[in-house]
């Protein structure tokens, strides 16, 4: 028996309220206006994240309960085009991913994919209703999968613009049953203005970015409900989970492994070797890519299952750094840096050097002018040398997407263009 449609979930909340601050009846004939608006249309359906929010969501909903192909896109991918082909991949939600190489692509999605992450998130935290407070796009998978769960499992949606929190956050006191999506500088930030409030939600999930160690200990000194996560697009969010009491017993792991999934670590290197992941949530694979369907999905990822069966994320393969033959991953030398607490963001690469192989090149912002000779002598007692930045760029902002995510294509241009101090 196949799974009720978006839509035909949508219906059934007509009496049990979803959007808080909304009516909900209004809502649906909204909805129900884009529905027969695409079924009289023909091609594929391209929604694009530049209108209001709650409008995005009604049109989502719509074009998800079709049995057409449907593209999630945000204003900076309006150069999407010539998408006559995927006519073909009828009910394939495709959802945008690769925004930290700069080039986007779509993971090819299926209703049910996207039912069997919300169902998995359901049983791993054991509650039976899934309530979110949403900051983050819908047409990135985090927020698309924080409206789903509500509205699968009959929870309550409070969709807020996140630039509305940074000034000043709503007064509400029922966040306690809420789950609220937050990136590690979403996070940060509202932990060094708004702490307090970050304190009255359930679970805190934080994903899209690694976090440094500094930060996670200022949110177990501010008694935060932290569950840090792994997961990407292509399996429609997390895998894999810590909970919130086990990270303020001081665990800093991504947690076990969801029901709906399995993580093996495989090409080891000692315990350390390359995440490979089967699920129910799986995309298909890659539009326009690849047409056949994935059966497992070999990562970029490096990590090792701990003796308590904790997964633990060490870098990406792609980020590794050989420097005069040695070898490192930048994820290291960035949560180094920041535990400094003199800069406030930063992302390390390796640039190609004739002599060094590559240089470890620090890039990174500061409240004011912090020297890199003062940056080195911190470093020195906590990595080793070859792991200490010799190239320093202190810039007024990093390019990140709204997933937190760094633009690698753009750092390394920047980094061919400045000159180095």
């Amino acid at each position: 028996m196949s799974s009720p449609s978006a839509l035909e979930y949508l219906s059934s909340r007509l009496t049990n309220p979803w959007l808080v601050g909304y009516c909900e009846d209004s809502f649906y004939q909204s909805t129900l206006y884009y529905f027969k608006k695409y079924n009289l249309s023909q091609g594929p359906i391209v929604l694009f994240g530049d209108i209001d929010r709650l409008e995005y969501l009604a049109q989502l909903i719509a074009a998800i309960s079709t049995d057409r192909p449907v593209f999630l896109t945000s204003p900076s991918y309006k150069y999407l085009n010539n998408i006559d082909s995927a006519d073909k991949l009828s009910s394939c939600i495709m959802i945008p991913t690769g925004g930290s190489s700069g080039e986007v692509r779509f993971a090819k999605h299926t209703w049910q994919s996207l039912v069997a992450s919300v169902m998995g998130f359901k049983e791993y935290f054991a509650i039976e209703q899934v309530n979110s407070f949403c900051l983050l796009p819908l047409y990135h998978v985090s927020g698309l999968m924080q409206a789903l769960r509500t509205l699968i499992t009959g929870g309550k949606l409070i969709i807020f613009d996140y630039a509305a929190v940074k000034s000043k956050p709503p007064e509400l006191d029922f966040y306690s049953d809420y789950f609220i999506s937050l990136v590690p500088t979403q996070l940060k930030f509202i932990l060094d203005h708004f702490p307090q409030w970050l304190e009255g939600f359930g679970t805190v999930l934080l994903g899209g970015a690694p976090p440094w160690n500094s930060l996670l200990q200022n949110a177990r000194v501010a008694n935060i409900q932290l569950a840090l996560t792994y997961g990407m697009t292509e399996t429609a969010s997390m895998v894999a989970a810590l909970k919130p009491n086990e990270f303020l017993q001081g665990n800093c792991s991504s947690g076990k492994v969801l029901p709906h999934s399995k993580i093996t670590i495989e090409e080891k290197s000692g315990e350390i070797g390359t995440i490979v992941i089967e699920s129910s949530s799986l995309c298909l694979g890659y539009y326009p890519e690849h047409l056949g369907q994935f059966k497992s999905l070999q990562t970029d990822d490096l990590g090792y299952f701990d003796q308590a069966g904790y997964l633990n994320i060490v870098g990406r393969k792609s980020q590794k750094i050989i420097t005069g033959g040695e070898k490192l991953y930048p994820k290291e030398v960035e949560e180094a840096l920041l535990n400094t607490g003199l800069i406030s963001d930063v992302v390390v690469i390796g640039y190609s050097d004739s002599y060094w192989g590559e240089i470890v090149t620090a890039i990174y912002t500061a409240e004011k002018k912090v020297e890199p000779e003062q940056l080195k002598e911190i470093l020195k007692p906590n990595l080793a040398s070859y792991k200490i930045p010799k190239k320093w760029i202190q810039v007024d902002s990093i390019a990140r997407n709204a997933q937190g995510k760094v633009n690698i294509r753009e750092i390394e241009q920047l980094v061919k263009d400045k000159a180095f101090l």
